[in-house]
Parts: structure tokens; C-alpha cells; sequence
């Protein structure tokens, strides 16, 4: 889809690209961050140096002249990742606000696939991308929602063991020195903590089972103060509790405990009308404490929600939640809040296959990040463009001094 951009829209982008800039110390970055950001935003297919620099330009040397400034931008260029990401989710966020508060976080990864053995990160992992182990980098995001639109704000390259343990790799890679190994959910605490620190607004994260699943991540999570719907692995062991929410029996598993209740124990929920129809699924819910070995006493354990779905066309329950989210909630909201992580997906969609998020070509860790900040960036106008109800292209006859940006 495109958006035709009127003098308004320009006066925005111009405005907004100001305060972008004041994060790029040299003119020569503010010049290559807006020819690598209209590039971004423009509807050529590849969104990647080489195209980018060629559609800008056209004439040879000068599109070989902006390739080699382009490259050094994003490769060799000093300037913040952080700072910019900032200035971009402080703007969206102003116009998510006016829309409809903001109280979600979303922790997810993504898969960015590849050939060879020499793009940073790269090794045969599992990535939910391709639904299977493949060759490719993997991107942690942190993505903060209303009840209308979903925004990554911030990534983080998972670096595995073996990279950052082979010296003559990670110096071709140039990964910082002071990098050392973090896991996913280590990496989106990070992100998290940042969030906190720059004053971005947000209750409630939300993460599929590969941090779930962490107790030391849903830990970190109540230490910063809070509340968590996160899906957990059907083998992960909870005591039940009594009316007085004191432990009852031994630990069990999620998904055994599901079992032992019966489809009696389980209601019906609805949580939206989909395009194909309402959207609704069985669900029970039980007050649990999680079963670990942390050192820390049953008794001094925070309660919490368990809440576990049976589809109708399976055998036994196949999802699993560990909520902090308040009594007097209602069952139902509880349920879309824990359904809000589905539009991750489309918001990877959007940036991949509009704005070129994997589309990045080149090899050192400077540059992965240097290149996903300014597609954020771009994402981040996009959004708060369409929060002000823009009107696509196709419902618009062309117009003097227009600008079209994919979206």
C-alpha cells in the first residue's frame, strides 16, 4: 500500500527528519540518513544500499558516490542507534497517545534469512519466519501497542556463543569489545530497561513461551514494576492454589493440570470478530504459584494466573499463560491481552516486505543496527501518519508537490 504525501505530509516528514537529526552530528549523516530513509520509504522492490543509491541518483558516478557514502553511514559512521530510536518512538508514541492509550509491550523475535556464513549472527537456528531451522540472523524487538496499532521501537541482534567466541570473526564482524553473550530474553530486558529509563509509557508485556518460560525474565519484568501475560511451555510446573490461594498438592504441569480438570472446567471466549468471523476458543483459568528452583520459598511467591486453552479441534489443551494481571479483571480481557501478540506478525510483514527491514546486505554488527534504526524510523512515521487517519493514494487524485511512501 501507498500513501501520497500533500504539502502537510512533506512539512511533517521535513519536521520530523529535523529532529532525527539532531542525534547525526556531521550534515554529511543528516544528508545520507534522508537519501537512505526516502529510499526506505520509496516503492522501489530491494531496500538495500546498492538500489537505493542507483534510484536516487541514476547518472553512474554519482550513484557510485552515494553507494560509498551510503555504505559509510551505515558501516563505518559514529552516530547513536539509541538516541534515534528514541526521537522516533517518542514520536510515534505522541500520536498513539492522542489515538488510544498505550499500555502494552510485546517482546518477539524474528528470523532474517541468509546465505553463507559471514552476515553477523548468522547460523542454522530456529526462526518462527520460516517455521523451522534455517540458515539466518535472529532479531529481538520490543514493540509497544494500543488497541489499534503496533510499533516495534527497538531490536537487538541475538549473537550466538560462537560468534562472539571466535576472535578473528568477531573482529571482521566488528562487534563491540565490550559485547559479551546475552540470551533472547536477556536481550529484551534490556530493551525493556531502556524503554523505562527514556519514559516510554507502558503496563503490561507481553512474550511467547521462549521468555515466558524464563523465570529470571518474568522476574526482571516485576522488578521494573511490571505486569506480564506471558505464554509458558505446557511441561512448566505450577502448585494450584486454594480459595485462600494456599498451595494445594504437589507441582504439576501446565498442560497435565489441564487434563486432570476436564473440558468441563473450561468456557468458551470470544475475543474479536476476525474476517472470517468471531474468534473463539476454550479457556480455563486457575490461581497457581510456578514451581521452580530459584531460592526462593513457595510461600513468598506471587500468585498468578494460569491460563490454559483447548481448542476445539484438539485432544488436549496446546496453550499456556502465566498472567500477573489483576482478580478483578474480567476473564475476557484478560484473554485479548494475551491475544494482542498476533499482530507482531504483521508488523514484521509491513517492515519486511514494504520497507526492506531484512533487506540489509551487508556484514558488520555497526551496520545491521545503523540500517534497522532508520527503517524504524521510517515505521514510526508511517504509523503515526496513518494514526492521523491519512488517506491512501488510491483515494486521492495526484496532486501538485507529492511525495509516495510505501507503507
Amino acid at each position: 500500500m501507498a500513501y501520497t504525501l500533500d504539502l502537510a505530509g512533506k512539512s511533517r516528514l521535513d519536521g520530523y527528519f529535523t529532529k532525527i537529526g539532531t542525534h547525526l552530528r556531521r550534515k554529511e549523516q543528516r544528508e545520507s540518513f534522508a537519501t537512505y530513509a526516502f529510499g526506505i520509504l520509496s516503492e522501489g522492490v530491494r531496500k538495500s544500499v546498492e538500489p537505493i543509491a542507483a534510484r536516487a541518483f541514476g547518472e553512474p558516478v554519482e550513484t557510485q558516490r552515494a553507494h560509498d557514502r551510503l555504505l559509510h553511514f551505515l558501516r563505518d559512521a559514529p552516530w547513536s542507534d539509541h538516541e534515534v530510536r528514541r526521537e522516533a518512538a517518542r514520536y510515534v508514541m505522541s500520536a498513539l497517545q492522542e489515538q488510544d492509550p498505550v499500555s502494552v509491550w510485546i517482546i518477539d523475535d524474528t528470523g532474517f534469512l541468509k546465505q553463507g556464513a559471514h552476515s553477523v549472527g548468522v547460523q542454522r537456528q530456529y526462526t518462527g519466519s520460516a517455521g523451522k531451522i534455517t540458515n539466518c540472523q535472529v532479531g529481538v524487538s520490543l514493540c509497544v501497542a494500543n488497541k489499534m496499532e503496533h510499533v516495534p521501537i527497538d531490536f537487538e541482534l541475538y549473537l550466538p556463543r560462537q560468534w562472539l567466541d571466535d576472535k578473528p570473526r568477531r573482529e571482521e564482524a566488528r562487534i563491540p569489545a565490550e559485547r559479551e553473550f546475552k540470551t533472547k530474553p536477556e536481550l529484551a530486558i534490556e530493551m525493556i530497561s531502556r524503554a523505562i529509563n527514556d519514559g516510554i509509557l507502558g503496563d503490561i508485556v507481553l512474550a511467547d513461551a521462549a521468555y515466558g518460560t524464563s523465570t529470571s525474565f518474568r522476574h526482571a519484568l516485576r522488578g521494573h514494576g511490571l505486569d506480564f501475560a506471558v505464554a509458558i511451555n505446557a511441561t512448566t510446573g505450577v502448585w494450584l492454589l486454594d480459595t485462600s490461594e494456599r498451595r494445594r498438592g504437589d507441582p504439576i504441569g501446565a498442560q497435565e493440570l489441564g487434563l486432570q480438570l476436564g473440558l468441563r472446567a473450561f468456557r468458551r471466549v470470544t475475543w474479536r470478530d476476525g474476517s472470517r468471523g468471531r474468534l473463539a476458543s476454550r479457556f480455563c483459568f486457575r490461581r497457581v504459584k510456578a514451581a521452580h528452583d530459584d531460592g526462593t520459598e513457595p510461600k513468598d511467591r506471587e500468585p498468578l494466573w494460569l491460563v490454559v486453552e483447548w481448542p476445539s479441534d484438539d485432544e488436549k489443551p496446546t496453550k499456556f499463560a502465566l498472567t500477573t494481571l489483576p482478580r478483578r479483571m474480567s476473564k475476557k480481557q484478560i484473554v485479548r491481552i494475551l491475544k494482542e501478540r498476533w499482530r507482531t506478525e504483521i508488523a514484521y510483514e509491513e517492515l519486511k516486505e514494504e520497507l526492506g527491514l531484512d533487506h540489509f546486505e551487508g556484514r558488520s554488527f555497526p551496520g545491521w543496527h545503523h540500517h534497522i534504526s532508520v527503517v524504524l524510523c521510517c515505521y514510526a512515521f508511517i504509523v503515526a501518519e496513518r494514526v492521523r487517519h491519512f488517506p491512501p493514494s488510491a483515494r486521492r487524485q495526484a496532486q501538485n508537490d507529492t511525495l509516495c511512501v510505501a507503507a
